[in-house]
């Protein structure tokens, strides 16, 4: 896998592009990660300015910002403080630049006080996607609004049925993924996957198994990418 992407090469956004291929994107995040939320709402964007002449095949794959964490969670701003050895007045000012660049892509931050394991969410989510449809996007934008939205646990097996169910899923089915433990090796062997492929921080956006771009980029620089990966069938 050749994890590259070079923007000085895509042509203008303006450029004449009647016919674009379709094009798989696997979109690595972190529920926990709130660069995550702003990169697939600029990414939808991206798509959505480009229109219908691009068709998108999505997967969401696992990535833990916090795998250690237990499931009783930690105070947001002792939590990363001890991480990145930051102070409270940091996290706030990076809190308020978070908050203004999701505005921007249409994503609301709300008070988030503490930090959750969110490694059931990404059982969940593994889960959604063997179920086809546009479901595990749907769960996914539900993860995140709940998470980062509202100061919701991800790991709460009854927050995750109820959001489960609210994008199309069956909540019974969803109650079983989670009090069974399934697809906790497959989540884990992705997880594994995507480190080995380079995989060190999130958001990262892959393109046809070949192209990287990493981080919450603006829509402008996703959809100069999406034209010229795409490109001209």
């Amino acid at each position: 896998m050749t994890l590259t992407y070079r923007e000085e090469t895509a042509p203008q956004m303006n450029a004449q592009v009647p016919t674009l291929k379709p094009i798989r994107i696997d979109f690595v995040s972190d529920v926990a990660c709130p660069w995550c939320a702003i990169g697939l709402n600029a990414l939808e964007r991206a798509a959505e300015r480009i229109g219908p002449a691009l068709q998108i095949e999505w997967h969401f794959q696992p990535f833990e910002l916090n795998p250690s964490m237990g499931p009783e969670g930690a105070d947001t701003v002792q939590y990363l403080s001890r991480k990145y050895g930051i102070s409270a007045e940091q996290i706030a000012q990076s809190q308020a630049a978070i908050r203004q660049r999701g505005a921007a892509v249409g994503f609301t931050f709300g008070e988030r006080e503490h930090v959750w394991n969110t490694f059931d969410a990404h059982r969940l989510l593994h889960w959604a996607g063997l179920q086809g449809s546009d479901h595990p996007r749907r769960l996914k934008h539900a993860l995140l609004r709940a998470y980062h939205g509202e100061g919701r646990n991800p790991g709460d097996a009854a927050v995750l049925i109820e959001l489960a169910a609210a994008a199309g899923l069956d909540a019974d089915a969803a109650r079983e993924v989670l009090a069974s433990g399934r697809y906790a090796d497959a989540v884990r062997a992705a997880e594994r996957q995507w480190q080995q492929a380079g995989i060190h921080s999130v958001p990262a956006i892959v393109i046809d198994e070949r192209h990287l771009i990493s981080g919450g980029q603006p829509p402008e620089v996703f959809e100069r990418a999406l034209r010229q990966i795409a490109g001209q069938a």
